[in-house]
Parts: C-alpha cells; structure tokens; sequence
C-alpha cells in the first residue's frame, strides 16, 4: 500500500486548510482528486470525500442536483474505495443530514429526519456507505460537521462581522439560544488523528467545537476582536415575534423565519469522537478559535 492521500473537493474551504495542513504534519503523500473526470484507484492509504453541492439557502437550486452530486458521486467513490486496497474512506456529511432545528442536544443515536433536499441527499448517501459491508482491514469514517468558520471563510459569520464593526446595534439581544461551531484548527485535528490511529474505530461522528456559544456572546467575540464595545439591543422578544409576525405579511426584512434562524439554538454534542479520540477537550475553545476567525476578516 501507497501512503497517498485522495482529496475531492481541496479547492473549497475545508479543503484548502485541510491539505496544507496535512502536507506541514507529513501524514502523507495528499493528492487532489477531481470527479470532473474518470477516477481510478488501486491503492492509498485513505480518501477524503470533501466534495459536494452545498445547501442553497435562496432555494434556486434543482432538488435533484443534490442527490445527483450529493449521493451519486459518493456512491460512485466509495465503490471504487471497496475495490481498491485503500484503507480509510472519511465521507464529510453534515448535522443538517439529521435534523434541521434540534430541540435539546444533536447526538449521533438520533433518528435522522432531514427535511430538505440537501440534508435529504447526504443522509441517502450516509445511508449507503453505512449500509455495505466492508472488506477486512477497511475503516469508513461518516464525520459530521456542524457549522464550520476559520481564516478565509466568507459566509454568515463574515456578514454578521459587518454589522458589528459598522457599530449598527443587534436588536435580538433579548433572546437567549446556544449555538455549537467547529473551528478549522479542532477539524485538521480530529483528521490527522483518524489517519495517525489506527485504533480509531470507523463509524459515524458528529464534529463540534466543546463549547456552544449564544449568538450575543459572538457578537461579543466580534467587538472584542475589533476592539470597541458589543451593541446589544434587550427588546423585550415579544415585541420582536410581533414585528416579525406583521414581516410575515408585508414582506419586510425580518419575518417569523429569519427571525427563526437567527434565534434557534442548535447544539451539536461532540461526546463520542471525543471518546474514540482518548481526550477531554479538543485543543482549541470555541472562544479562541472564533477569535481567530474575526480577526481574520478585520486583517482582511
């Protein structure tokens, strides 16, 4: 057996921090691997399925772009994986192939119910790698990430820094949620430990940063991180279901659903990879790392 590593998908954003990082920690030879094209494996020591059509949040897309992509590509790979004489196969999923809102604590034991195409699509993939019996010698890592943010992320967290370093006040303050994340930093982690161990058992993992953080408390980080003072804004949130509810039918800004995303709690517990890894805490806070990434954008 080679000591190659096949990536898919090392151009995106867990990619590009994934491969250096492993290149710099000399686990193996990485190489970046296209499904643009045919694909051929013999051998390797592991490959990492990054690959994927995201989840939409305008909801433009063709539902069945997400299974095409989502589900068939990974079948595809992952019967070329059985045939070859590679030994891991670590297929990134997501929490939202489990449930879309979480009422109490996101564990591996809960039955997926996802609601939309996206999350539909990953856990029918999940559903078939799970499903076929593994050659001897073999592991199959099912690693599900809650929300993902490091140096170089452009998504909500980036706008929301916006805001706050406009020193426009947040008006949600007086809802309470918890919220987990997954710093870049904890996730080349956990992936250089799979591939180092192999004591690691192969199955399926939710992936989270150890502590959830309220969405004030962000907002907090961010001002710290930009040197000035939060701007939270207490309304009672009575008045602000209200507001959202007349949002609803004149088609303001905010409305009962926006005001849903922004509030809800959604935490992710990461007790059994924890666990399989043989560690109480992962190296970096949500705190500290969250910090990072702010600081990264005011750099930028």
């Amino acid at each position: 057996m080679n000591n190659s590593i096949f990536i898919t998908g090392s151009s995106g954003f867990v990619g590009s921090n994934l491969v250096p990082f492993l290149k710099l920690k000399k686990i193996g030879d990485v190489v970046s691997l296209s499904l643009r094209e045919p694909v051929t494996l013999h051998s390797g020591q592991a490959i990492i399925h990054l690959a994927g059509k995201a989840h939409d949040l305008k909801n433009s897309s063709n539902p069945q772009e997400y299974f095409d992509v989502n589900f068939g590509k990974t079948k595809e790979l992952f019967d070329l994986f059985v045939k070859s004489d590679i030994r891991d196969f670590i297929y990134f999923s997501s929490v939202k192939s489990v449930a879309d809102s979480v009422k109490g604590v996101l564990t591996e034991e809960i039955v997926p119910t996802p609601l939309t195409p996206y999350g539909q699509s990953k856990q029918q993939a999940e559903s078939y790698l799970s499903g076929n019996k593994l050659p001897l010698g073999k592991r199959l890592f099912i690693i599900r990430p809650c929300m993902i943010h490091g140096p170089g992320n452009k998504g909500n967290l980036n706008l929301l820094y916006k805001i706050v370093k406009k020193g426009i006040p947040y008006p949600l303050g007086g809802f309470e949620n918890r919220r987990s994340f997954l710093s870049i930093q904890n996730l080349n982690y956990i992936i250089e430990k799979i591939l180092a161990d192999q004591n690691i058992s192969g199955g399926i993992y939710n992936i989270a940063d150890d502590e959830p953080l309220s969405t004030n408390e962000v907002i907090e980080i961010m001002a710290e991180a930009n040197g000035s003072k939060a701007k939270l804004w207490r309304i009672n949130s009575r008045i602000i279901e209200t507001i959202a509810a007349i949002g609803d039918r004149l088609h303001l800004p905010l409305n009962s659903e926006r005001l849903k995303k922004l509030t809800e709690s959604y935490v992710v517990s990461n007790n059994k990879i924890k666990h399989a890894l043989k560690i109480e805490n992962l190296p970096i806070s949500s705190r500290e790392g969250l910090l990072t990434t702010i600081r990264s954008f005011r750099s930028s």
